[in-house]
């Protein structure tokens, strides 16, 4: 386990009093509460932290134009900023996946000052159900990692958990 400090990733994290509830054919998760997430966007990494320590940490793929926050549907950005992990999809497209409460108050306004929507769907998932990825940064906005990376996120992280996205 790598210790890092709350300045290492310019975030300050809360702790969740939430516990993982694992899927009935999932087993359970029983180290340490995931307290935070973190994205590196540019380093193309994920933080799963307790605390100021890396439980674990894991390469990524983001939307199909990185650079930047998102601001509107279909620019293909991954959103920089905090958010929390609000949902979770056992059927979806892309193996599993964790959803990210983006947009927000900030995003929408931005978003419909513009007159535009600010999309959203935004998730930590897997690969696709249907076919493997071809290139790198494939998705239309989300946080990829590999299936049997997302299996571990899915029972590691409780509803509530903050993730901050950082550029």
């Amino acid at each position: 386990m790598q210790t890092f400090t709350r300045r290492a990733f310019g975030l300050t994290l809360g702790a969740s009093a939430l516990t993982v509830a694992a899927c009935a054919k999932r087993p359970a998760y029983n180290g340490p509460p995931v307290t935070g997430i973190v994205v590196n966007k540019s380093a193309r990494r994920i933080y799963l932290l307790n605390y100021d320590n890396v439980l674990k940490a894991y390469d990524v793929d983001l939307g199909f134009s990185p650079e930047g926050h998102k601001q509107f549907e279909g620019d293909g950005r991954t959103p920089e900023g905090t958010y929390q992990i609000d949902r979770r999809n056992p059927r979806s497209q892309f193996h599993l996946s964790v959803g990210i409460s983006y947009p927000n108050d900030n995003d929408r306004a931005l978003a419909f000052a513009a007159g535009k929507r600010p999309g959203g769907d935004i998730f930590i998932h897997g690969e696709p159900n249907n076919e493997r990825p071809k290139k790198r940064d494939w998705t239309a906005g989300c946080i990829a990692v590999k299936n049997d990376e997302i299996e571990e996120i899915y029972v590691m992280v409780p509803l509530g958990t903050s993730i901050s996205l950082r550029a």
